[in-house]
């Protein structure tokens, strides 16, 4: 930091402003007692030079010491002293500080004292009350507009200082909102993108470890299919991880953090991986022919609601028979001729223990996305001790 800048900072500090304030407020005082004090030496002897002088003081003092505290007490402390000597300046400085403070009835009130004050000391003087008449209503102008002037530019200053801390908090609060977001949503992509991939990794290996006598054949396949679902896992988690390495004032969109997104055409392959793993898993689409095109978001959506279903099963299920049917989604005109529905439901499972052990998230996640994309999602058991997962989306338009 250069000089002139330390000097800078340093002058622009609150309480270095303040005592040079009440410097200049105490020299312009003490030079107005100081003129009182030789005029009245002169006129009428030295206990009257005196007289000013211990007036003169008292009144600087009090300027000085209270007019940010008291100013209106301090305007009224200072008039009687214009008839002593002539220590008009004092009252203008306090009515000056009046009007930095506050711009109101007082503060014409006190101007109105102020100039009735001119004008009587005027007549005691010189017994000419036109003179005092037109010099006090040029100072009280002067001292009431003038502190008025810097009075709203001191408020404007704070409002604009004010305001910009605000925009700075509410700022920080938006971009800690934002990446709170972002990370409940990579949180979110990861829990839908690895987690079933995981559990198929899982599913496999139970496979091998419940029969460990199968043939070289099989075991090479099941090896194999673990070696590619694993990789598919690590591609997935790899894709996610992209987002935390992106640039954060780069906008980065799920088609190019994320790709490719997935749809509904992509469900039947979901199933048939579910099905390589073993897990009787039976795929049905009852959607109308020529149903029109559904929505992007809604189609990834029903997407993730089957991940997160089948995961489910392979974790707590996945002996049990499964069955995913997509449906709906019609052109009609009836109320539900364009709800699109998606079940997954599940019959009791005979299977011992879960394979992997699941965080209890997946369904208030799943739900949340549910409902950002327009739908109602309904889980629970049915009769028999099965499990069903149940998301439903009225009619948008692709």
């Amino acid at each position: 930091m250069t000089p002139v800048a330390a000097v800078r900072t340093w002058a622009e500090r609150p309480v270095v402003r303040a005592r040079a304030s009440d410097a200049v407020y105490a020299a312009l005082c003490l030079l107005d007692v100081g003129t009182a004090a030789q005029t009245s030496w002169h006129d009428h002897g030295p206990w009257a030079g005196a007289g000013v002088v211990a007036v003169g003081l008292l009144v600087t003092a009090v300027v000085v010491l209270l007019r940010r505290t008291r100013p209106v007490l301090v305007v009224l402390c200072t008039l009687p002293a214009a008839f002593v000597g002539g220590v008009d300046l004092p009252m203008t400085l306090a009515l000056f500080a009046v009007a930095i403070r506050r711009r109101d009835r007082v503060l014409g009130g006190l101007a109105f004292l102020t100039w009735l004050t001119f004008v009587v000391a005027g007549i005691l003087e010189a017994g000419n009350w036109a003179e005092g008449a037109i010099a006090g209503s040029v100072i009280v102008a002067l001292a009431s507009v003038g502190g008025a002037y810097v009075g709203a530019r001191r408020d404007l200053l704070a409002s604009l200082r004010e305001r910009a801390e605000q925009a700075e908090a509410t700022a920080l609060l938006l971009q800690r909102q934002a990446r709170f977001a972002e990370r409940t949503r990579i949180a979110r992509e990861m829990h839908d993108v690895v987690a079933h991939r995981i559990s198929l990794v899982a599913l496999h290996a139970g496979a091998l470890e419940v029969n460990p006598g199968s043939g070289p054949e099989r075991v090479e396949k099941a090896a194999a299919l673990i070696g590619a679902t694993a990789r598919q896992a690590l591609e997935d988690l790899r894709g996610v991880l992209g987002v935390l390495r992106a640039d954060p004032d780069q906008a980065v969109a799920d088609d190019v953090a994320l790709a490719p997104q997935p749809r509904l055409e992509d469900v039947p392959r979901l199933v048939e991986a579910s099905v390589a793993a073993g897990v009787p898993v039976r795929f049905e689409d009852r959607r109308p022919d020529g149903a029109p095109p559904v929505d992007e978001v809604v189609g990834r959506t029903v997407y993730r609601v089957v991940q997160e279903a089948l995961t489910n099963v392979h974790k707590h299920a996945r002996s049990a028979q499964t069955h995913v049917v997509v449906a709906g989604g019609g052109a009609g005109a009836g109320p539900d001729d364009g709800v699109l529905r998606v079940e997954v439901t599940n019959a009791r499972p005979v299977a011992g223990s879960a394979l992997v052990p699941g965080s209890g998230t997946g369904l208030v996640g799943l739900r949340e996305r549910v409902g950002l994309a327009g739908g109602t999602l309904d889980a629970g058991p049915v009769p028999g001790g099965g499990w069903r997962v149940l998301a439903t989306f009225p009619r948008r338009p692709a």
